[in-house]
């Protein structure tokens, strides 16, 4: 593991929620009026988890977390950035709605929540989560570990087909990269796909945001994540692709199809730019 590479990105994920939540308004508020920022796919893959025990690993600012904790599950999520579980802390209690959070590297958190014994019936992590981890074995290994026999794993992130591009869509970033991809920090992708991942009224909040901290990301090709997770014991059950992205527009001429599904241009043929899967930690026989 690189964990120099990780607080480096720790330092970058501080800056850039800050202007991420910036252009979305009142979200108490939006959560106190019931809403929800999941979308049909998650809910799906999820299925009925009231009463179940669930982990959001880099769970992000926690409005994810929280609408799966409006669905009856007793939710803990977990991220890097100091800046995004303070917010979460903060929006769960003015929200109402109960989740608790935790900051952490993923890898140290497999570390001591094993070492506290802890087991959940659903491990979930979600959209742009994999570019951030340095090894994929390890967290396999520890979702795995997580896991109540039985339990599940619920995935969902952007295709890493679709990370081959920039963003006119002309190709630029290795499939097969075992190297760190050094950035000049992590953006604001919020600004960038518009109101495509603001559910409730944007707003222009952080203008021009320029990230005074780089960051690093990592390319694991579905194949490898696939493996990984096999290797560790789990059995995937369901694997997805989808001709879409929910809510985020990284490349020109991106279209709304319905629901904030963002697809290319219709002269463009289709590709995957998402993928889910459902893995199973076996009971023992």
């Amino acid at each position: 593991m690189k964990k120099e590479l990780h607080e480096a990105n720790r330092l970058s994920w501080n800056a850039a929620t800050v202007a991420h939540n910036s252009h979305k308004g009142d979200q108490a508020a939006f959560f106190r009026a019931d809403g929800s920022t999941l979308f049909p796919e998650e809910t799906a893959l999820l299925g009925d988890v009231k009463g179940l025990a669930l982990l959001h690993l880099q769970c992000n600012a926690g409005q994810d977390t929280l609408s799966i904790a409006r669905l009856g599950a007793k939710v803990t999520g977990v991220d890097i950035s100091d800046e995004a579980v303070a917010f979460a802390t903060r929006l769960s209690a003015q929200s109402g709605i109960p989740a608790r959070f935790e900051r952490s590297d993923v890898y140290d958190y497999f570390r001591d929540a094993g070492a506290r014994g802890e087991r959940y019936d659903i491990v979930f992590c979600s959209y742009g989560t994999l570019c951030w981890l340095s090894d994929i074995s390890a967290w396999a290994r520890g979702v795995a570990q997580l896991l109540e026999p039985g339990g599940r794993f619920v995935f969902i992130d952007f295709h890493p087909y679709a990370m081959v591009f920039d963003e006119t869509w002309q190709f630029h970033y290795d499939y097969f990269n075992d190297a760190p991809v050094p950035e000049a920090g992590v953006g604001d992708y919020v600004v960038q796909s518009g109101d495509g991942l603001v559910r409730d009224d944007y707003e222009p909040g952080v203008q021009d945001f320029r990230n005074p901290n780089p960051s690093f990301e990592f390319a694991w090709g579905v194949g490898e994540v696939i493996t990984a997770l096999a290797e560790a014991g789990l059995a995937v059950e369901r694997f997805d692709e989808y001709p879409y992205a929910n809510g985020w527009k990284p490349f020109e001429g991106m279209r709304d199809i319905g629901g904030k599904r963002m697809a290319p241009p219709e002269s463009m043929p289709r590709i995957p730019l998402m993928y889910s899967l459902v893995a199973r930690r076996p009971k023992a026989p």
